[in-house]
């Protein structure tokens, strides 16, 4: 059985891996051609990619070990050919990451860090940035707040790829350079986004009971578990309930700070800036160890 940090490092591995290849309809280049490249063909499962990619890493430290550094270079190989087919090749950012953290296995692979291989990819492009706005316009607002009455009719799945998309909108539209698109598990969204010179890792769910004592453990952990000064934004539509909000206040230092859909209300109305809500939230967090305190309760001025 892998120890917790193996198994933490197989999470993140499956997350930086996942764009490198297909899961199948390739004939050349896939996940499951590489695992059969390496020796372990038969520990890919079929079904979603990334749990895919989980099991089959997890699967080959358990069952085939020596295999695991073959895998990574098959791995890498095919994606250097199907990346460039597809326009958008391997970048020396992503094999760093990679480098990073193969220690959390036990492993490093010396194919990929020779300076020649490391200093073939072009320098990293500096990311854009754009300046946080204060405020939303009155017409982004107001479709950002159409958007989220729409989401409450739909689906379930649609619902949540939805409310991926307004997520990713709100957190642009004051220029927190979210990251990519928020991944779904299930109703849940991971992501991040920097304010003020600080990274935050976001946990979000649309729809469902209040969250709890235990889901805001398991993403405090999963927080814990990235760089020491990550931060963590959940985002419950439900709202919290009292009694886990007070259980995460004792005895633990928090790491996170809470909004709720009456927050993301005021918001989009207009009577109070995100900007100025996650800061006023973080400095009540750091004052009081509250998580969550609502925005109506942190007398903030409106636009």
């Amino acid at each position: 059985m892998l120890s917790f940090r193996e198994a933490q490092t197989i999470e993140d591995l499956a997350d930086l891996l996942y764009d490198f290849l297909p899961g199948s309809g390739n004939g050349r280049t896939a996940f499951p051609i590489a695992a059969a490249q390496a020796g372990v063909g038969e520990l890919w499962t079929l079904g979603s990619k990334r749990p895919a990619i989980v099991q089959l890493l997890t699967a080959t430290l358990e069952q085939r070990r020596s295999h695991f550094t073959k895998l990574i270079v098959a791995i890498v190989r095919q994606a250097m050919t199907y990346r460039r087919g597809k326009g958008n090749p391997l970048s020396r950012t992503e094999i760093d990451r990679l480098n990073s953290l193969l220690p959390g296995v036990e492993f490093k692979i010396p194919e990929l860090l020779e300076p020649d291989f490391l200093n073939s990819f072009s320098p990293p492009k500096p990311e854009a940035t754009t300046p946080q706005a204060d405020t939303l316009s009155a017409t982004k607002a107001q479709e950002l707040a159409t958007l989220l009455i729409e989401i409450s009719k739909l689906d379930p799945q649609t619902r949540g790829l939805r409310f991926e998309g307004f997520l990713n909108e709100l957190f642009a539209g004051f220029g927190l350079a979210p990251r990519g698109a928020f991944r779904l598990v299930g109703e849940q969204i991971d992501g991040s986004f920097r304010l003020q010179g600080q990274t935050y890792l976001v946990e979000a769910k649309w729809h469902g009971p209040q969250i709890g004592f235990a889901d805001l453990m398991t993403f405090s952990g999963k927080v814990a578990g990235k760089a020491s000064w990550a931060r963590g934004l959940f985002v419950s539509n439900s709202g919290f309930t009292a009694d886990g909000l007070e259980a995460f206040s004792r005895g633990r230092q928090t790491n996170l700070i809470c909004v709720d859909g009456l927050d993301l209300y005021e918001v989009l109305s207009r009577k109070v800036s995100l900007i100025d809500v996650l800061e006023e939230k973080a400095r009540r967090a750091a004052e009081t160890n509250r998580a969550f305190v609502a925005v109506r309760d942190l007398s903030l001025r409106g636009g």
